[in-house]
């Protein structure tokens, strides 16, 4: 890992938001971090290289951005704050004169960005703000596929979901929508000390590694259409929840038994791949 002095600590921040006039918001899922060894230990754990562009969503006040600017080759920072986005780069020629060549700020809602600028990105790093970390990352995946991995830090609860198995209570639409892009696994939890203001809720690091989808000719708006409805009622069986999918409860047996998937079974049992077979024999296509 690259020398990572001139990192935020949380006299820093705080005098930062206060020069800002920023209160962080709960709407906006603001939880600064406020830790120095957690966002090297972020860093570290992300596994950048010299030659890899970070994508870098709700950079804040910069605490992450600084370390990341010490091992990518680039980071292109998306940030949603008018006030923040435009005093990053002035932080960073501050802290790190030598790195500030390789940051771009990119004042932009993540979930809107279709491109970004310059070389395309190789990983996303990021903390996210909880209540739109699966969304933002789903988005980001469809949208740049060059983005060979990613380590994001979310809530504890939605780490958990992104990396859940099927078959139990917590496994659904993030995990297997996630699982059509690649292997998600935890990579550790974090405290609430870290942040300002401390969250109520402990945190996790998930990592992500970009993966073929499963073979199937169906697309992948198709796939994702059955993994929604499946959950949408999670408590039906099949036959039941994909009714409206398929146009009838008979139809959706058909296509279930077409795709060698018990009509009685329910959302939580099927692996992606066999989400894909079933969106095969859908309304669309009927095994074509």
């Amino acid at each position: 890992m690259g020398e990572t002095t001139g990192l935020l600590g949380p006299a820093d921040v705080r005098a930062l938001a206060e020069r800002l006039g920023i209160r962080p918001t709960k709407a906006l899922g603001q939880n600064f971090v406020i830790d120095a060894n957690t966002v090297r230990r972020i860093v570290r754990t992300a596994g950048l290289g010299p030659d890899d562009v970070v994508i870098e969503v709700g950079p804040g006040l910069g605490s992450l951005t600084l370390a990341l600017l010490a091992d990518a080759r680039r980071v292109v920072a998306v940030e949603v704050d008018g006030a923040l986005a435009a005093e990053l780069p002035a932080t960073v020629a501050a802290r790190a004169p030598d790195r500030a060549a390789r940051l771009e700020v990119v004042h932009a809602d993540a979930m809107k960005i279709t491109h970004v600028p310059g070389p395309d990105p190789t990983a996303l790093v990021a903390n996210l703000p909880y209540n739109v970390a699966v969304p933002v990352v789903l988005h980001l995946l469809a949208t740049l596929p060059s983005l060979r991995s990613a380590l994001v830090m979310v809530q504890a609860e939605v780490a958990d979901r992104m990396v859940a198995d099927p078959g139990g209570k917590i496994y659904g639409v993030p995990s297997v929508k996630l699982a059509w892009y690649g292997n998600a696994r935890r990579a550790g939890a974090v405290g609430r000390a870290v942040f300002w203001p401390a969250p109520n809720v402990d945190s996790g690091l998930v990592a992500f590694a970009r993966g073929e989808p499963p073979p199937t000719t169906a697309t992948r708006e198709q796939v994702f259409a059955v993994v929604d409805a499946a959950f949408a009622q999670r408590r039906k069986t099949l036959r039941a929840a994909l009714a409206g999918w398929a146009g009838s409860p008979a139809a959706a047996e058909e296509a279930l038994r077409a795709a060698d998937v018990d009509p009685r079974a329910r959302g939580e049992a099927l692996d992606v791949a066999a989400f894909a077979r079933i969106a095969e024999y859908g309304p669309s296509g009927r095994g074509s």
